[in-house]
Order: structure tokens, then sequence, then C-alpha cells
């Protein structure tokens, strides 16, 4: 059965040989080295946590073993995943590419729509990734569980490090992100890995905020310069780097070091590689069918490092 093409354009005007598209998430997490990516598992990879209790005693004349090792471990499963579509090259008969296919009765699929439809698919699927990375759920189809869902069932988080959050605004998201840093455990301050994702959303509240007429900043913002302040340039709280997570959830927020969240998968090329396979010399349809395989899961690597807000934790 092939994938739904809805041919709906007619020969009114000129073709402008260009295909356009909604906009899509920008896969930003992976390919700006938001979090640790661990590559190369085929089936599923294990880390051992390695903890000791205190080691430094009183000196005695005597050896004596002190401390206790506990052995633990972090399993990172990769979810297999695909993209199947199936096109018929007659579809395009009516339509503006029809010369594209060749006079000849044995088509080809028009090249500058298989061109944006190969950059298109690849670009469908990061974005999907992206999302996944954060918000998936592994009971949906075409999804993994994200770093949000993974901290809703984490014991061993501390509850004092779970905000509830709110509705961030410009008027409250200073002092909300405050809330969940005020929680930082001091181990981890000054680790430069140290990191406050945040939503997209989020991201546009605090460059407002710090854009000036709100009572926390003040009238004109930083450097007097009001809403004219950013200009892309890195974001922080401080002190702590703020990165804007594309897939995440609106109103949350999670602070840990980039090393403590992973993205597993066998090659991170496979969410590139778009295979384009003309079914015309195997079965002699005028078929052509679009595929993409690829692996991808995510796991943290010790909760107990996690700040959540907005993210309810049900096991802590």
């Amino acid at each position: 059965m092939s994938t739904t093409n809805s041919l709906t354009t007619t020969y009114a005007g000129e073709f402008a040989k260009a295909y356009v598209s909604a906009a899509l998430l920008t896969g930003n997490t992976i390919a700006s080295n938001g979090i640790s990516v661990k590559t190369n598992i085929k089936y599923k990879e294990a880390v051992k946590k390695i903890e000791l209790d205190n080691i430094l005693k009183d000196a005695t004349c005597d050896f004596t073993a002190t401390s206790t090792l506990t052995q633990t471990e972090r399993i990172l499963t990769p979810e297999e995943l695909q993209v199947n579509l199936q096109f018929c090259k007659k579809d395009w008969h009516s339509d503006w590419v029809a010369m594209e296919q060749g006079i000849s009765a044995h088509d080809t699929m028009p090249k500058s729509f298989a061109d944006y439809l190969l950059a298109h698919v690849a670009a469908k699927v990061a974005s999907k990734i992206e999302t996944n990375v954060w918000s998936g759920v592994t009971a949906n189809a075409g999804e993994f569980d994200g770093f949000e869902t993974i901290m809703t069932a984490q014991a061993t988080q501390p509850a004092a490090q779970e905000i509830a959050g709110t509705t961030i605004t410009a008027a409250n998201v200073i002092a909300q992100l405050r809330s969940a840093v005020d929680v930082v455990p001091t181990r981890l301050l000054g680790d430069p890995n140290l990191t406050i994702y945040v939503n997209p959303k989020t991201a546009k509240f605090y460059i407002q905020a710090l854009g000036g007429y709100t009572a926390t900043i003040g009238a004109a913002g930083i450097n007097d310069q009001g809403p004219t302040w950013y200009n892309n340039q890195a974001l922080s709280l401080d002190g702590i780097p703020l990165f804007v997570a594309n897939g995440m959830s609106d109103d949350t927020a999670i602070i840990t070091t980039k090393d403590n969240l992973w993205f597993g998968t066998g090659l991170l090329n496979d969410t590139n590689e778009v295979k384009v396979i003309d079914m015309s010399d195997i079965d002699g349809s005028q078929n052509v069918r679009i595929v993409m395989r690829m692996t991808g899961g995510c796991q943290i690597a010790n909760p107990e490092d996690v700040v959540t807000y907005g993210i309810t934790n049900g096991s802590n």
C-alpha cells in the first residue's frame, strides 16, 4: 500500500521550481553537543555505578578496612525506529514536474521533488528525535523515553530537587528558574558541565525579562539597551549556562551536568541516511520507496544529580 499522496496542485500560474513545507523543530540538542552521545550500541549498554561511603577515618596503628563499596548499573537500550514511504511515479503525470520524469513510459521520480523530499524526510526525523530526547514516551509509536519521562520515576532523586513549577511568563521566569537553581546540590556548583536546560518558550520569556521593564531587572534592562540587548549570544543565570532544548516541553526545566544525560545509538549518521529504492527493476511496478532505519534511546546516569522543574516524579 502506497503512502497517501494528496496532490492538489494546479497548472495555474508559473511553477517557481521550489518546494516549501511548514517549519520544523531544529534538532539542536544532539547537533550542538548539549548532552553526552554514546554510539556503537548494537543492543544495550550497561554502565557500572561505583559508590563509596565515608572513606576517611581516624588513624590507628593497624590496618582496618573501612567504607562500603556499592555497585549498581544504569542500562541504556536504544530502540529500533524506521521510516517507510512509498510513492507511485504515475501520480506526477498531471503535475508541473511531469517532464522531469522523461518521455519514456518508464518514469523516473521528478528529480527536483526527490531532492527536496529526501532533505525534508531527514529533517522530519531529526525533529522527531529532538522531541523524543526530551519528552518522548516509549509507549507511543516512533518514540523512546525522553529525559522528562525518565525523571518521572526516579526514586534516587531527592524530593527537594523536584520543583513543582507553574506557567512561565516574562514576569516570573527569573524567580521560577532561581527556585530550581537554589536547590542544586552544592557538589555540582562550579562543575563546568553544569547546565540549565530550558524550552524555547522559557528562553523567550527570559530574554524578555532581561530586556527590562520588569521589577527584577529595572526599566531599561541590561546595559540600558531595553528589548534590543539580545543578539543570539549565550545565556546564563547566576553563572550557570542555559541550553535551549527545542524538544523540551513548555514550562519545564532540568538542571544537571551534560555528562549526566545520555543519548545512545548505533551510528549517529543513520539519522541522516535516506535510501531511495526504485522498485521498477525489482517488481516491475511504478513505485519508489524511501527508507530510513536508526536506533535511539536516552538514560540518566545519576538521577540524584538532577533538579527538575515542572516534572512530577512519582517515585521520590
